[in-house]
């Protein structure tokens, strides 16, 4: 064997043992992509369903639940193009369940009180994540501009409700230890807060009814009624309680100035 050869045959040795590493290489990598991958769309699944389950049912229309719904089978497809080892077809099984459910309007609505600091803080954090979702969703093209805007702006509109919602439950505790004064101040934050959504109807006249509360809660201390004031539910409050699923706060919230 000549000098020629030995050193052709050393360099075709090198060649491939370089190809064999690159080819290694790039195997490993497309597998810690691949289980990146997995990992991201398996955490997206479960914080869809944790909004699903964990925001305030009377927040969530039948739209947005779809969207996430919609959001959660997209996952399930491309979790099952990664041929991942997540329970994928039990997930399409319930989304499918659940979307059936609330096409038929017959899935349950569990309504939330937003009574302190940290839950409105927690829902607050829930609004945001949503918020985040749906312009995901529609930056990678899987909604409309139409329907994205739509739903930003409700969300929007249920940050400032789940604000007010707190200062609501302060004032009427205040009414019960007969703080009036201070009870006006909540509602009068209440209502600020509903105002930042004012291209919304709903929000419009929550502003009037709270200006309608502060009204009867002046006039009792004008007319010196110390122990009149200390019912805190007002009809008012209890329309309140109901202000996202109840067609009567629609038709009788409308209160003049």
């Amino acid at each position: 064997m000549n000098t020629t050869t030995i050193i052709l045959a050393l360099a075709a040795i090198v060649v491939i043992s370089i190809a064999v590493l690159v080819f290694s290489q790039m195997r490993e990598k497309a597998r810690i992509e691949r289980v990146r991958r997995t990992t991201a769309l398996g955490d997206s699944y479960k914080r869809c369903a944790r909004l699903l389950s964990e925001l305030p049912g009377q927040y969530l229309t039948s739209e947005l639940k779809l969207l996430l719904l919609k959001r959660m089978e997209d996952v399930c497809n491309d979790l099952a193009r990664l041929k991942s080892n997540l329970p994928v077809e039990q997930w399409r099984e319930s989304v499918l369940q659940q979307k059936t459910l609330i096409q038929e309007n017959r899935d349950e609505v569990h309504s939330v009180k937003i009574d302190s600091a940290e839950k409105s803080n927690y829902v607050k954090e829930l609004l945001q994540n949503l918020f985040k979702m749906i312009e995901a969703m529609h930056k990678s093209g899987r909604i409309d501009g139409e329907t994205a805007k739509k739903n930003l702006k409700y969300i929007l509109f249920l940050v400032h409700k789940t604000h007010a919602d707190l200062h609501v439950f302060q004032a009427r505790d205040l009414i019960r230890q007969n703080e009036i004064r201070k009870a006006i101040h909540a509602y009068h934050l209440a209502s600020t807060e509903m105002g930042k959504s004012k291209d919304n109807p709903l929000a419009i006249k929550a502003v009037k009814s709270f200006r309608t509360r502060i009204k009867e809660l002046e006039a009792m201390i004008a007319g010196g009624e110390k122990n009149g004031a200390r019912e805190p539910d007002s009809q008012l409050d209890k329309q309140w309680d109901n202000f996202l699923h109840d067609d009567e706060w629609k038709k009788k919230a409308d209160y003049d100035d």
